[in-house]
């Protein structure tokens, strides 16, 4: 999403092109996922060419050769076959470009593992495409909700420091107060994402804590 082209617009304007282009961003829909198998210059050339509205600037890259060995060196995103990549593949690379920019590396990685030993490469009902596919519809869903609160903050922001007569002043701390609201939702969020996740480890240790204990009564 390069916004360097809005650089003479007011705040307001430039909120509302950004509330606008929300429910008009590229997105890699299930129809999207390609059928065959790909080498790692075509996944690259794929998601940047779906995901090229998100960019800040155009001479961004959405993934890289680095990024894609990064993720298979810390095994979450699962080996190549013959140097080629799947479409399940490219499913988890879109869940890891998403979460990257509110995760810790750890963090995907407790999350995404059931995902990727369960369902990766499941011939089954119950595959990767059907969760993505499920996963984009609530995304998508939810689109108007979030442009209205957006709206909602951006109209606090503007009655905040209304006192202060030197415009650009206060046009710069309407700006930091609505910056403000939107990065602690953000870290609201943040903070539930890694709670939810401790919540996960801590039952999932005690699992097997406990089904270590039934094994050795077993062996009794």
């Amino acid at each position: 999403m390069d916004t360097q082209k809005d650089n003479n617009n007011s705040p307001e304007e430039i909120i509302h092109s950004v509330i606008r282009k929300l429910s008009k961003l590229n997105y890699v829909k299930p129809t999207d996922l390609p059928n065959i198998d790909l080498y790692m210059d075509q996944i690259t050339t794929f998601m940047d060419s779906h995901l090229s509205d998100i960019k800040r600037n155009n001479d961004d890259k959405i993934l890289t050769k680095t990024m894609i060995n990064n993720y298979s060196k810390n095994k979450i995103l699962p080996p190549s076959d013959k140097k080629k990549y799947s479409k399940d593949h490219i499913i988890v690379l879109l869940f890891i470009y998403y979460f990257k920019n509110i995760m810790s590396i750890t963090d995907i990685q407790t999350l995404l593992w059931p995902l990727t030993e369960n369902f990766f490469d499941n011939k089954k009902s119950l595959n990767l495409e059907e969760i993505y596919k499920t996963v984009f519809k609530l995304e998508t869903k939810q689109i108007a909700d979030i442009a209205r609160s957006i709206s909602k903050q951006f109209k606090l922001s503007e009655e905040s420091f209304k006192d202060i007569k030197d415009d650009d002043e206060r046009e710069y701390l309407q700006l930091f107060s609505f910056i403000c609201l939107l990065s602690f939702d953000i870290f609201i969020k943040k903070y539930m994402i890694e709670s939810l996740l401790d919540d996960y480890i801590s039952k999932k240790e005690k699992k097997t804590k406990e089904d270590k204990k039934a094994e050795k009564k077993k062996e009794k």
